[in-house]
């Protein structure tokens, strides 16, 4: 797969230079991704700032291309999917969610309403507030869901009237380059831009003169260097930058009937998920029972080539983030923890780690203190729920968290006590279209997803009118 294009200003654009992309699976060569050059960049986003005039002045053409473009992408899922596995890892029946996902949040904005707010209505004045869009807009994503998470910045941005540069991660570029290629009939010229490139790249598009918006999902250091850039130009930032989630089993819980969500909640997309359970805290009389149960799901998880048959868990994206989890694993061991399952990994050429379950660990254990992002979860006991509250809200990080209890009424007042941006009750990474998505703390600044979403791509004007 050479032919691969990135889209500037609604054409299929190769580059004089190109990388490649791995297949996670198997180590080999997937494609060879355009590497955009300076002057591509500036071409990308001069387009976006050509066609933001246009773009703005119509609402209804707005709403109507991304009603197309999510009837496009939808009926090319069959054909996303599988590229999406081999250049992210993740099963063939979760790329496929992944791909109708992005449709879905497409659909969802296309038939947002965006209302003017009246403010003042007298013999005197009337006075609104109506929200505007920013103007052209970087979107940088990571490679866990890369079209996913496009979606959650590329449709509120078109949704409110402003235009987009899109890049992917360097890992996996393919799927946003096809995005683009889709979307060329649905989109007018220059309104989404996409364009793929090393390192690099990232840190030219936020210090571009062009873009008044930049939004960013990664690390909390890449997240620091975005905020930095945007500074001398008083750019606006969305920033999610990850999560050390939390999970609470309180005393009552019933263990057969929340093991597999725990585990699952932990290890949905072999744990690659921001938002996924990091760290397990358990009542003491019930830590033995909760850790063979998870440790029991572990091993009769089918990991694999996400391209096969009955997998359920690919491997790890990188081989950056497979050392990462084996370190992290190691240093707990090594300081004393216990492996339930797993903690070694596999055969094979591709960057595979059993999925692993880490026991008699604690607060202070880099497993613990730190986001693995990956097939590992440390479980923790616990005496009284108010010890298990302190240590959930002693991290950096704030993103997610959630409780569990056979009343959920008691299991809520918890929740209410963690300190993140979502609190989940009996479940975890449930996400949707119309939900707010974001974190305090290291997690980030603005929420995605929701009207919030939306009115994080706009700037509020107030129109005030004399009438005497």
């Amino acid at each position: 797969m050479t032919d691969l294009t990135m889209t500037i200003d609604g054409a299929a654009v190769a580059s004089e230079r190109y990388f490649d992309v791995l297949n996670p699976a198997t180590g080999n060569i997937v494609a060879a991704a355009p590497d955009c050059t300076t002057q591509q960049l500036d071409a990308a986003m001069d387009s976006s700032s050509c066609a933001f005039v246009t773009w703005r002045a119509d609402e209804d053409r707005r709403r109507e291309a991304l009603r197309q473009a999510a009837k496009a992408i939808a009926a090319a899922a069959a054909e996303i999917a599988p590229l999406l596995t081999a250049e992210q890892g993740k099963p063939l029946r979760d790329s496929t969610g992944e791909v109708l996902g992005t449709s879905a949040w497409f659909k969802y904005y296309a038939n947002l309403e965006l209302p003017r707010e009246v403010i003042q209505d007298d013999d005197r004045v009337f006075a609104e507030v109506v929200r505007r869009p920013i103007g052209p807009v970087a979107a940088i994503t990571p490679w866990n869901y890369p079209l996913l998470l496009a979606a959650w910045k590329i449709a509120p941005a078109l949704r409110a009237g402003n235009t987009v540069v899109a890049k992917p991660s360097p890992y996996t570029p393919l799927t946003a380059l096809k995005l683009g290629e889709i979307l060329r009939e649905a989109l007018p010229p220059g309104v989404l831009n996409v364009i793929s490139g090393r390192d690099p790249l990232g840190a030219a598009m936020t210090a571009h003169r062009v873009p008044r918006k930049i939004s960013f999902t990664g690390s909390v250091q890449s997240g620091r260097r975005v905020a930095a850039a945007a500074v001398d130009g008083f750019k606006r930032v969305t920033l999610e930058l990850g999560g050390n989630d939390a999970a609470i089993v309180l005393a009552d819980a019933d263990v057969g009937a929340i093991a597999s969500k725990l585990f699952w909640g932990a290890f949905t997309n072999n744990g690659q998920v921001c938002s996924a359970i990091k760290r397990l805290y358990v009542p003491e009389p019930m830590y033995d029972d909760v850790v063979d149960a998870l440790a029991a799901l572990a091993t009769t998880v089918r990991v694999g080539n996400g391209l096969d048959d009955g997998v359920q868990l690919g491997p790890l994206n990188n081989r950056a983030q497979l050392d990462r989890v084996s370190e992290l694993v190691d240093d707990a061991v090594n300081t004393g923890a216990r492996v339930a399952a797993g903690g070694v990994r596999m055969d094979g050429d591709g960057y595979f780690y059993a999925p692993t379950i880490i026991a008699d660990v604690a607060d202070g254990t880099r497993l613990v203190d730190e986001e693995q992002f990956g097939p590992a979860l440390p479980v923790i006991s616990y005496r009284r729920a108010e010890e298990a509250v302190a240590h959930a809200n002693a991290s950096n990080f704030g993103l997610g968290g959630s409780v569990w209890s056979s009343d959920t009424e008691r299991a809520g007042m918890v929740a209410a006590q963690l300190e993140c941006g979502t609190a989940w009750v009996n479940t975890h990474i449930t996400l949707a279209p119309h939900q707010p998505f974001g974190g305090v703390k290291w997690s980030g600044l603005g929420v995605e997803n929701g009207p919030w979403g939306l009115y994080g791509f706009t700037e509020l004007q107030v129109i005030h009118r004399a009438k005497a």
